[in-house]
């Protein structure tokens, strides 16, 4: 199962990892990519991508004692029960509601006991409010299998002096006897995408509590209706967003308009 900052080694015993960080509260919901569109914020148009975030279902609850950690495991979507294993039907039963379980389960870590219980929902207005600071973590859309020009941004070869095949060969991939070998890492031809992205900073522009929906400031990595991960940063304002643009033009205007009468007395 897929977990939310999570170290190996922490289940353990041994020193959690550096990037483990544990949630003090709640901020983190499960989502998924509706649209991309515009809006205005005040008189700035900003583009932004509709999300429907939630509602998602406590499925477990992780306890210190038993697991070594605090944490919850949420749920999100729907899927048929008869289109799950066994197991999973019994680890689901409790938020099983009309034949349908979540579709997709996530962990989170706390560093304290949560006040969920199973079965509890968790809906956007819960956690966010306009104008907080979010990270969006998705799965980018794969693009199949890529030359080093789309995939890495080569220039490619000469096109002149005969080399009619070589506009977009990667050229050469190493050395001669030393090392003997192509290095690891590489950059050649190859799948591209279909890979993890996470996309920082992002603002919250409106939120839709009836609907479960939310428009963030600019785009958020994946398909539509792929899966992304919404976690809270920091709480912010939209008025960061909006700011009055200068018009130069308008106050030369003006200033010529204020110095003609001077030059008419003059004369």
């Amino acid at each position: 199962m897929a977990t939310l900052g999570v170290s190996e080694n922490a289940l353990n015993g041994c020193p959690r990892a550096p990037f483990f960080v544990p949630e003090k509260m709640l901020k983190t919901i499960l989502g998924k990519k509706i649209k991309m569109g515009q809006t205005f914020v005040e008189t700035t148009r900003v583009p932004v991508t509709y999300v429907e975030a939630g509602p998602c279902v406590v499925t477990q609850i992780k306890k210190e004692k038993k697991d070594g950690y605090w944490g919850i495991q949420i749920g999100f979507g729907e899927k048929k029960i008869k289109n799950i294993t066994k197991p999973m039907q019994g680890h689901l039963r409790g938020v099983t509601k009309d034949k349908k379980t979540p579709r997709f389960l996530r962990e989170i870590r706390l560093d304290k006991e949560p006040d969920f219980k199973v079965g509890d929902e968790i809906k956007v207005s819960d956690i966010f409010s306009e104008g907080d600071v979010i990270t969006i973590t998705g799965t980018s859309k794969g693009k199949g299998f890529a030359g080093v020009v789309k995939r890495w941004g080569f220039a490619g070869g000469p096109r002149t002096h005969g080399q009619s095949d070589r506009p977009r060969s990667p050229g050469s991939i190493g050395q001669g006897t030393t090392p003997g070998r192509v290095h690891k890492g590489k950059k050649m031809a190859g799948r591209m995408g279909g890979e993890t992205v996470t996309v920082k900073s992002i603002k919250v522009i409106s939120i839709d509590p009836e609907k479960n929906e939310m428009a963030v400031l600019g785009p958020v990595p994946g398909a539509p209706k792929g899966l992304i991960i919404i976690k809270k940063i920091a709480s912010g304002k939209l008025s960061d967003i909006s700011q009055e643009t200068e018009q130069p033009q308008a106050q030369v205007e003006q200033e010529v308009k204020e110095e003609s009468p001077e030059k008419e007395d003059k004369a």
